[in-house]
């Protein structure tokens, strides 16, 4: 595996922990649907959250979430709109990012909710 994805797939790990720490209910990681994926699906009370987990050795290249462009943004949305359909889910919806830069070895976790909303 190459090494961005081994990054990647730290992150997400330690996202996810991070979330269930704050009770959240992970209800998906890496939820596939043909060419969409989302990285973690999750309940915060009675709001599904939809979490994009962006992961980077350092800094030098700007912050994490800065990579969750507009069109990323679509992506998700699209991802979200095939997962509550399939699941046929009536429950609110938003978008967080969880951007994980390490700083010394160790992860710091800026957590956005509300990232962005749906654009139609």
């Amino acid at each position: 595996m190459a090494k961005h994805n081994e990054l990647g797939k730290k992150g997400e790990e330690i996202a996810a922990q991070y979330l269930s720490e704050k009770g959240y209910e992970i209800l998906e990681r890496n939820w596939r649907n043909r060419h969409k994926e989302i990285d973690i699906i999750a309940k915060d009370g009675n709001e599904l959250v939809i979490v994009e987990v962006k992961t980077r050795q350092n800094d030098e290249h700007g912050e994490p979430d800065l990579a969750v462009t507009r069109p990323k943004q679509t992506r998700l949305i699209y991802a979200a709109n095939a997962y509550i359909f399939q699941n046929k889910l009536d429950i609110n919806t938003r978008f967080d990012i969880i951007s994980i830069v390490f700083k010394d070895g160790k992860p710091v976790i800026d957590h956005i909710q509300d990232a962005f909303l749906p654009h139609w």
